[in-house]
């Protein structure tokens, strides 16, 4: 009997490549990223260490021929059991003040990708009646902040995106699982991408491990849950957030942003 498969965009580094080592064992697996050295090396050691099948597939998300091909793939895919939708990048500095073109590549990936990707594994779960979706969002989708407009807002449509979702599968009574994986700052290439200081962003006390994250995802995704905020750091941020009123959320969100 062939074994699942577990497809991760975004696959070469980072949270990515820490849901690529977790699942290696229980599923075959899709590794999709841009940077095909990566992953060939991330599957080599894969096949090595658990026997598993590993495919690699490098495309850029952005590009929308690229972006068709991987959702025309997951569509045809018959053991797909899993896709992990976790490429995506951010950007520094005042909205008007930044390339408009990367911040249409960046919607595009954190988005559109995002949007078009489910789509094509939901045609393929839904009437089979199993499978499971984790969009990698964060916690900045629910706190906002200067100098991040457009992350922030994107990770903001995939929070708002896959409740939509969850919320469809209830009502249809379908056995498909989605999730916002919503983290803080994690040791990642993302802020190495943005050449960002860590120590300058949070303290050591606010920063995650990539394989905590990814636990606490599958995790979450075993019991359930729709939001997994890793960190009970994050998880206080978050609930606090959501019962301030607007005036007083507008104030601390102002005053974090014009420290950073």
């Amino acid at each position: 009997m062939a074994r699942q498969l577990a497809a991760i965009t975004g696959a070469s580094s980072g949270i990515g490549a820490a849901f690529a080592r977790k699942l290696a064992a229980s599923h075959d697996l899709l590794l999709i990223a841009r940077r095909i050295d990566r992953l060939e090396a991330l599957a080599a050691e894969l096949r090595i260490r658990h026997g598993t099948n590993v495919t690699v597939l490098a495309a850029d998300l952005a590009d929308e021929r690229q972006l068709r091909a991987v959702a025309e793939r997951l569509s045809t895919e018959q053991t797909l059991a899993l896709l992990v939708n976790n490429a995506g990048f951010g950007t520094r500095g005042l909205f008007w003040e930044t390339d408009v073109e990367v911040q249409d590549q960046m919607h595009r990936l954190n988005v559109l990708a995002v949007f078009r990707l489910s789509h094509a594994a939901m045609r393929n779960m839904v009437p089979r009646g199993s499978g499971a979706i984790i969009n990698v969002a964060s916690v900045a989708g629910f706190v906002r902040r200067s100098g991040s407009v457009s992350y922030g807002a994107t990770k903001a449509w995939v929070v708002a995106f896959t409740e939509a979702l969850y919320l469809e599968m209830k009502r249809v009574q379908s056995r498909v699982k989605v999730q916002a994986l919503c983290p803080g700052f994690t040791y990642s290439e993302f802020h190495d991408a943005m050449q960002v200081d860590r120590s300058g962003i949070a303290s050591r006390a606010f920063w995650l491990g990539a394989d905590f994250v990814v636990n606490r995802s599958l995790g979450g995704l075993a019991s359930g849950r729709l939001f997994v905020i890793p960190g009970w750091r994050y998880r206080l941020i978050v609930n606090l957030i959501a019962i301030l009123p607007l005036p007083l959320r507008l104030l601390i969100e102002a005053r974090v942003s014009g420290r950073r």
